[in-house]
């Protein structure tokens, strides 16, 4: 006997969906706001005090004074949008099903939600500099957490595509695609070590550069070897695409290593015009923001358990991770425009520029490599444990 759906159940279902896309729907607009606090943070950073004279008759600001502009402007807006994405975060925390009033407060209510922006955002431009200072400091852990988020959201992302993509023994894909794709990523990864050897090595001098380059390529075959591995056997293309990651990093390392080097050469293209600057500048916000997008809403990613099953009433994804996550990108961007130096002064149309940066995205390669490299290893060395455990046993009994 087949059930007739009745007008009541087929409004709830239309409900429930409506209600499901519009949740959908606001990520972008809470992207459109991260965007938007980006350019104003590179506004009052840069043009500020020529500008925004208004601000200096803001008693913590102080005619003549530069602490609501350059990094402090930068501190200001960050803490502002961080505050905002806070404020989000602790409202929409626990929220589970479609229902609720925390899901129409968080895909709904823009009008509200726009004067609690304009609020935070105002705040710390009344507040007095040591809690601004005390802000920075507090952004660079948050900026860190950002960085490590972004990794395990990274991973995620590869061990997705290696299951989706690469063959299986108990099925009859023959995971043409996924080969295709290890073979493209290593190619482009040695590839892109060969252009940086071109574009960061001018001379024999360059130590700092011919070691960074040459240790992110032993790093790609070292991943490479171990993935081959019998006892692992991850496969190619978990490795290719994370070899891509590394390498990216030690480029976009080099690429912040200060302008006054002689092993920059690449900036003898960029000096020709300031076309390249501008455009640089805005790749790279575009950058932050999809940075912060994407891991924003992998938000799997960071739940303890995924074998959840997702009933249809319940939220898409997790709002209170989502607005976590775009408050430490609120702080990472902060560290981008002031090149993680709290007082000093920066260069107009630059990002992420100087030797605290390098090192950074240096440490960050290091660290992404090693702990990929442990997440291959790791279940070879539990199983060989947990075998010598199981041998153990029966020893014991017979004394």
């Amino acid at each position: 006997m087949i059930k007739v759906q009745g007008p009541v159940v087929l409004y709830q279902d239309g409900v429930r969906e409506a209600r499901r896309r519009q949740s959908l729907r606001a990520r972008y607009a809470y992207g459109l706001i991260f965007f938007a606090t980006n350019l104003l943070a590179w506004f009052v950073r840069d043009y500020g005090a020529k500008l925004l004279r208004g601000l200096h008759h803001v008693p913590v600001c102080g005619a003549g004074d530069s602490k609501c502009f350059q990094s402090g402007g930068v501190l200001r807006v960050s803490l502002g949008c961080f505050i905002f994405f806070w404020v989000m975060f602790v409202t929409t925390f626990g929220a589970r099903k479609l229902h609720e009033v925390r899901n129409s407060w968080h895909s709904g209510c823009w009008v509200m939600k726009f004067l609690v922006y304009a609020v935070s955002i105002v705040i710390p431009f009344i507040i007095p500099n040591i809690f601004i200072q005390l802000y920075g400091e507090i952004a660079r852990m948050g900026a860190g957490v950002f960085l490590l988020l972004q990794l395990i959201s990274m991973l995620h992302c590869i061990s997705w595509c290696n299951k989706r993509w690469m063959p299986d023994s108990r099925s009859n894909q023959c995971g043409l695609f996924g080969l295709f794709l290890s073979t493209i990523s290593f190619i482009a990864s040695f590839a892109g070590i060969a252009v940086l050897y071109v574009l960061y090595i001018s001379n024999s001098s360059c130590l700092f550069n011919i070691f960074t380059i040459t240790w992110t390529a032993i790093l790609v075959k070292i991943m490479m070897a171990v993935s081959l591995h019998s006892k692992v056997n991850e496969g190619l293309l978990s490795s290719g695409i994370m070899g891509l990651y590394i390498v990216f990093l030690c480029w976009s390392a080099l690429h912040s290593e200060p302008q006054t080097g002689k092993c920059h050469t690449q900036m003898k293209i960029a000096k020709d015009g300031d076309w390249a600057t501008i455009v640089s500048f805005i790749i790279a916000i575009c950058a932050i923001v999809m940075a912060t997008f994407s891991t924003g809403i992998d938000t799997r990613s960071f739940q303890f358990r995924n074998d959840e099953v997702q009933l249809e009433d319940d939220v898409p994804y997790s709002y209170q991770i989502f607005h976590i996550v775009f408050a430490m990108g609120a702080m990472y961007f902060a560290m981008l425009f002031i090149n993680w130096e709290l007082n000093h002064p920066t260069r107009k149309w630059s990002i992420d520029v100087g030797w605290a940066s390098t090192w950074v995205k240096i440490i960050n390669e290091w660290f992404a490599a090693s702990i990929y490299v442990w997440r291959l290893i790791s279940p070879v060395i539990l199983r060989k444990q947990a075998a010598n455990n199981e041998e153990l046993v029966p020893r014991t009994l017979t004394v």
